[in-house]
């Protein structure tokens, strides 16, 4: 059996085949109601897929983007990936969703690929780690947009991002207005992310209100498995910790695992404070309290914000949406 072309469905709709390529193409042609129909149910009834490299030849665009996020086990940055999806399909576009395991190296040929594909543009949250990955877009111009976390030593980008530094000052102040004194913080290894993360913030606002204690820290990778490492190292180091914040809600999900082990009750023995407010949250037992970033606006935003680089009518656009807080049963 051949392919199905352009031209059956055309002879199977009774049209010609321009006017079957414009009614398939959507563009705006004199016909009837009926005729247009009759050439959507011809190429429904022949399952004909129109060529997409074809189209994007005569028409400039290929209507794809690509979304490179560092770990697609990491529900965050699954449920980013769903609103951008979401936002683009009302748009006629399609994602190519890359995960680089936070892997500079797989990043960069990620990167490539997508360049090769003839991407509309690419919205990143970037590995963190020193990468050529924004100067290859930057050189084959390709519209993008960084996304929640920072690229230091990167100038003249468009992002989307999320105030960590009102996030921790609202932690902090909702913890020490709970009466909580012995305040521990996990945060992410700083290969992983930017100067501009979450443990400096912690640092520098502890510092501020006279509740420092660099004892008080530890930091491991953005995993299940990295809040239970840190949870164990500090439960080791310091027994008199009251209550402690984590850097993602994924980390500490895993810190609650570790301290259940240890027969330990939260939030009655020790208090438990995330950041990201993933949707599992609310599932777990006890259900996380938790800083909130707006993750759907942050999808959304970026791929308007791709949309107007992409047009040409924004350049270096840096959006901050604010986070809040969440309050439900690992702090009492």
């Amino acid at each position: 059996m051949s392919k199905v072309t352009l031209l059956d469905i055309a002879k199977y709709a009774n049209v010609s085949r321009t006017t079957a390529s414009m009614v398939l193409n959507n563009k705006d042609i004199n016909v009837s109601e009926e005729t247009r129909n009759r050439v959507l149910e011809a190429a429904k009834e022949l399952n004909y897929i129109p060529n997409s490299l074809a189209r994007s030849l005569s028409t400039k665009k290929s209507y794809t983007i690509g979304f490179v996020i560092p770990d697609i086990e990491n529900p965050f940055f699954a449920e980013m990936a769903k609103a951008i999806e979401i936002e683009a399909e009302k748009h006629g576009y399609s994602i190519i969703l890359c995960n680089t395991f936070n892997s500079s190296r797989k990043e960069e040929e990620y990167i490539r690929l997508l360049i090769s594909k003839l991407v509309d543009g690419v919205i990143i949250v970037a590995s963190g780690k020193k990468s050529n990955s924004i100067n290859m877009l930057k050189s084959n111009e390709v519209p993008f947009v960084v996304v929640d976390r920072h690229i230091d030593e990167e100038e003249n980008v468009n992002g989307v991002f999320c105030d960590n530094e009102e996030g921790i000052k609202i932690g902090l102040d909702y913890l020490i207005g709970k009466g909580y004194k012995n305040i521990a913080f996990v945060g992410a290894t700083q290969n992983e992310v930017s100067s501009n993360s979450r443990l400096r913030y912690f640092e520098k606002i502890s510092n501020e209100y006279n509740i420092f204690n660099e004892l008080l820290l530890e930091e491991d990778e953005i995993s299940l498995q990295g809040g239970i490492n840190a949870t164990e190292r500090l439960m080791k180091k310091n027994n008199n910790i009251d209550v402690i914040f984590y850097s993602s809600d994924i980390m500490a999900i895993g810190g609650i695992k570790c301290l259940i082990r240890k027969g330990l009750k939260v939030p009655e023995d020790i208090g438990i404070l995330g950041y990201d407010n993933i949707g599992i949250c609310s599932y777990i037992e006890p259900e996380l309290t938790t800083i909130a970033q707006p993750i759907y606006n942050m999808g959304k935003e970026a791929f308007n914000l791709l949309m107007d680089v992409a047009s040409n009518n924004s350049k270096e656009n840096i959006i901050n949406l604010k986070p809040y807080l969440v309050e439900r049963k690992t702090v009492k």
